[in-house]
């Protein structure tokens, strides 16, 4: 491959805007921006299906269950949008949303339910709860800081959000 096709796939890369170069951003910081932007819809997700759990008066198993679809939904929701609105197929948005998204919200909704379920009482709690409250926070804290690490291996490798990278 030669070095201009090279520097297109490479997203640390920093592509030129109006003949002038412009620094890259870090690693660490595309990690954290798709850790940031994976948190973003699981939160959403996470939320919305616990508190429609609670309200239903379903247990552990059916809230977690309903939290994590939801947060998947919402996670490559956020994904797909951009690219859809950019003007690509829905096949080839959700192939890219699947490839760049699954493991990073596997990753976040498995630490953030384990902190749920870890801390006593969480998932007892009701939604007006500050336990519940605060035990979401800690979760959504414990899963972000897991999750950066992971982001920044899968984008140092071209996967995660390298794949969504190479289409804006």
């Amino acid at each position: 491959m030669d070095t201009a096709a090279h520097a297109n796939h490479d997203p640390h890369h920093a592509q030129p805007h109006h003949g002038m170069k412009t620094p890259a951003p870090s690693l660490n910081r595309l990690a954290v921006t798709a850790t940031l932007h994976c948190l973003t819809g699981c939160a959403i997700g996470e939320v919305l299906g616990l508190v429609i759990a609670m309200a239903l008066g379903w247990g552990n198993a059916g809230s977690i269950v309903l939290a994590v679809l939801l947060a998947f939904v919402f996670g490559y929701g956020f994904t797909l949008v951009p690219l859809i609105k950019g003007g690509m197929s829905w096949g080839k948005a959700a192939s890219i949303a699947f490839a760049s998204d699954t493991v990073s919200i596997a990753v976040m909704e498995l630490m953030d339910n384990a902190m749920m379920l870890l801390i006593p009482g969480a998932m007892a709690a009701g939604i007006t709860d500050g336990l519940f409250w605060g035990s979401l926070v800690l979760s959504f804290a414990v899963a972000f800081v897991v999750t950066v690490p992971v982001n920044r291996w899968l984008i140092a490798h071209g996967g995660g959000h390298a794949l969504v990278h190479a289409h804006h």
